[in-house]
């Protein structure tokens, strides 16, 4: 088993409970860990699951969801990407929602859930 990490991925979305949140929207940043249950063979790609999927899948998510918690987008996020190859394992996110409408002085919010 290993693992495959993707830091910093930026979507701007419309995720939140305030009216302004789904209208105006906001800059959200994804860090993605996912344990991968293969062991790569020959330099094949065939071997192992292919990285080049996890982006695509967490844009597709956050395009087609307005939801209006941070932990109900990541829950599908996990799923989805869970759903790529029956080899992932694990899939553990991070996300950080920036601007958030809350008064103080403060970079993101963020949520981190594994399953």
């Amino acid at each position: 088993m290993y693992q495959i990490t993707m830091h910093n991925m930026r979507f701007h979305s419309h995720i939140g409970v305030l009216p302004e949140e789904k209208v105006v929207g906001q800059n959200i940043q994804i860090d993605l860990k996912v344990a991968v249950n293969a062991v790569p063979a020959d330099d094949d790609l065939k071997s192992t699951v292919s990285y080049a999927d996890f982006y695509p899948t967490v844009a597709n998510v956050i395009q087609n969801n307005r939801v209006n918690l941070i932990e109900t987008l990541a829950q599908i996020i996990i799923d989805a990407i869970k759903n790529i190859d029956r080899r992932i394992a694990a899939v553990n996110i991070h996300i950080r929602k920036q601007g958030t409408p809350i008064n103080g002085v403060l970079d993101d919010v963020e949520i981190e859930m594994e399953h």
